[in-house]
């Protein structure tokens, strides 16, 4: 428990609340001066945790879905990340290099299998991508080779915070900044993983100020070009949400309306550029919605929500970006005690992108305090049992 615990970036005080313990309590279990012997308290852990309770005991699951070999694989992501030398020919692992085209095909490849929320299938071709990337950066010091080494870093770190692998995912965005060398694009594209990973460090502060430090020296301009508009609006996207996290309602809210105007000058772009961002009002107006429920008004967060999906530009997002917000809303509905509208915010997320709600340790927390809330919908029913939430 203190190790899932610990990857996933709780303090003990914060995981206490999440289940409804004291940090006293949380203590004495994780130092085994108190045993975990209620299958109905093992279970609530292991939801907090994002984990089936058999992951919590160290048995290995029965079941099988999409879960299934999620760990090894980040493991292998974990490797690709601790790998700091270009192999030679002849060396046990050196492989042919690719040319700047194909590893440029392959890492747009990777990026489309993100926003369509095929995560399984990133994870699986990050470990061989990274390799590329860095041993075709590292020799050629070529600016498109390190664009493309810092998008993989990009992905690598964006993904990992959805499996609730913050710590790996800071040290891939971290590697991003490095390669980034300081050019200002490049700097604001890796900037944008480190925020998210530090917000999931719960380091707010030190997120906002990184999104914004990365602002400053793209110093946008609302004639400038689309991309570093996008890359900009996106960057003071992040900085609010940090900002939220913290509770400054000033700086949120005035980031927020500063990035509305990049996005009203930018227009409504849901499909995706060189730098892998799709940007447009809808995007900020999704922001204002998760800022206000961190900032504690539940009912404005759902005033906006409705808002904000319903139109056009919703159903063109990403399905990765539709159903990661839909899960956000599944926490804002069950904070705010409607259950029922939280469990149909999985239920559509899940329809949408499937990968996206089963995998999340932060979709499988929400619909486990959905369960405890009880009596459920069939099709919420069905949807723990396809996650692995229920007894069989």
């Amino acid at each position: 428990m203190a190790r899932l615990r610990a990857r996933r970036g709780m303090t003990q005080q914060v995981f206490a609340s999440r289940v409804g313990r004291s940090k006293s309590w949380v203590d004495k279990v994780e130092r085994g001066l108190r045993p975990l012997d209620r299958i109905s308290v093992i279970e609530e852990v292991a939801g907090a945790l994002g984990v089936t309770p058999e992951v919590l005991l160290g048995r290995e699951s029965r079941r099988v879905g999409p879960v299934t070999g999620i760990a090894g694989a980040v493991e292998r992501v974990r490797a690709a990340l601790a790998r700091y030398h270009s192999p030679a020919p002849g060396d046990p692992d050196w492989r042919p290099p690719l040319t700047l085209d194909e590893l440029d095909r392959q890492v747009t490849y990777a990026w489309t299998a993100y926003r369509h929320a095929h995560h399984p299938q990133v994870l699986r071709t990050l470990p061989d991508l990274l390799a590329h990337a860095h041993d075709l950066a590292a020799p050629t010091g070529s600016a498109r080779a390190a664009d493309l080494l810092v998008r993989a870093y990009r992905l690598a770190a964006q993904t990992l915070v959805k499996l609730g692998e913050a710590d790996l995912a800071w040290l891939a965005a971290d590697r991003a900044m490095a390669t980034a060398a300081g050019d200002p694009r490049r700097t604001a594209v890796a900037a944008i993983p480190l925020t998210q990973a530090l917000r999931a460090l719960n380091r707010g502060r030190l997120a906002m100020t990184a999104a914004t430090t990365a602002v400053r020296q793209l110093a946008p301009h609302h004639d400038g070009p689309p991309d570093r508009l996008a890359l900009a609006g996106t960057l003071l996207v992040e900085a609010a949400l940090a900002a939220a996290t913290y509770t400054d309602h000033a700086a949120a809210r005035s980031l927020l309306a500063h990035a509305a105007q990049l996005a009203d000058a930018h227009g409504e772009r849901p499909d995706h550029d060189g730098h892998d961002i799709g940007y447009g009002p809808t995007v900020v107006d999704l922001a204002r919605v998760l800022v206000a429920a961190d900032l504690g008004d539940a009912n404005e967060a759902l005033t906006l929500h409705i808002r904000a999906t319903n139109g056009e530009a919703w159903r063109r997002l990403p399905a990765e970006h539709r159903a990661a917000h839909l899960i956000d809303m599944a926490r804002i509905q069950r904070d705010a005690g409607n259950p029922r509208a939280a469990g149909r915010a999985l239920v559509t997320a899940d329809r949408i992108a499937p990968a996206e709600t089963r995998i999340r340790p932060a979709a499988r927390t929400v619909l486990t305090a959905v369960l405890r809330d009880g009596p459920t919908a069939a099709d919420v029913t069905r949807l723990a049992v396809a996650v692995g939430l229920t007894r069989q």
